[in-house]
């Protein structure tokens, strides 16, 4: 199996060599190693050019959703792994899920656990973010708990579903495995090969605390399902509730709206 690895990155230059020397480090070696730049202002494609082994995309600043499309319309292999500049793998990451698609070749996606990581030491994660055994679309509209980092994805396939949604400016890979899930599957590799570091001020999660709203734009396409439906109505409620509290209006009319299209 080749595999292209594709890292999104914006002003990473602390981070980005970091997850860099973690796929060089794979047991398993990637084809290609492709970099986006998304628009940086900082020596991120410097860092990046210190490796000849690394491919060079550079973007204006359209977001991580571009960055990972365009990376992946770059790639010449058949299959794809997504790496966030801020995250690492474990060496043997690429090796595991290599084996079991190999061994499972109806398998079109897979994904590993991780581990979350705060000031160098490893921080439990709370009980809704576990991986489940098998994860499946009813049980993934309020949390769908799969790392890009951690995912390995069929090219074709990929580029089948549309890639991921360009408008979402987070929640972008919520949106993408609901999709997937609506009606395939996504196979978990039960092993911690993803290190994630938290806290960074310039986290995508962080600068967007009403993630909900993205959840609903989200849902909407699978509005056809009853429980999808009552799923966006409760969230519309919560929303409703934070926009009356920070009075905010947008939000407000946007809650409203969506209420009407439940009602078609």
């Amino acid at each position: 199996m080749e595999i292209s690895v594709i890292i999104p990155a914006y002003n990473r230059v602390s981070t980005l060599a970091r997850a860099i020397d973690s796929v060089l480090e794979q047991s398993y070696k990637a084809s290609e190693i492709i970099v986006v730049d998304d628009g940086s202002s900082d020596a991120t494609s410097e860092v990046a050019k210190m490796y000849p082994e690394v491919l060079l995309l550079r973007q204006n600043n359209m977001g991580v959703s571009t960055a990972r499309n365009n990376g992946v319309m770059m790639a010449s292999t058949e299959w794809i792994a997504f790496l966030d500049s801020d995250d690492t793998w474990h060496p043997k990451k690429l090796a595991f899920q290599v084996a079991h698609h190999k061994k499972n070749p109806e398998a079109k996606v897979s994904y590993t656990d991780e581990v979350w990581i705060r000031n160098d030491k490893e921080w439990p994660i709370p009980k809704k973010f576990r991986k489940p055994e098998k994860v499946i679309f009813e049980n993934s509209l309020d949390n769908c708990n799969i790392a890009p980092s951690s995912v390995l994805i069929n090219k074709e396939y990929f580029e089948g579903l549309g890639g991921f949604d360009e408008s979402f400016e987070v929640c972008e890979d919520y949106d993408l495995w609901l999709r997937v899930l609506k009606e395939g599957k996504i196979d978990l590799i039960p092993h911690k090969f993803v290190n994630k570091y938290g806290g960074a001020d310039d986290q995508l999660s962080m600068r967007h605390k009403l993630l909900d709203r993205w959840h609903i734009m989200s849902l909407f396409k699978h509005a056809e399902n009853p429980l999808v439906r009552e799923k966006i109505l409760s969230m519309c409620v919560g929303l409703q509730k934070a926009a009356l509290k920070y009075k905010d209006e947008k939000l407000l009319d946007e809650c409203a709206v969506w209420m009407l299209r439940l009602k078609e």
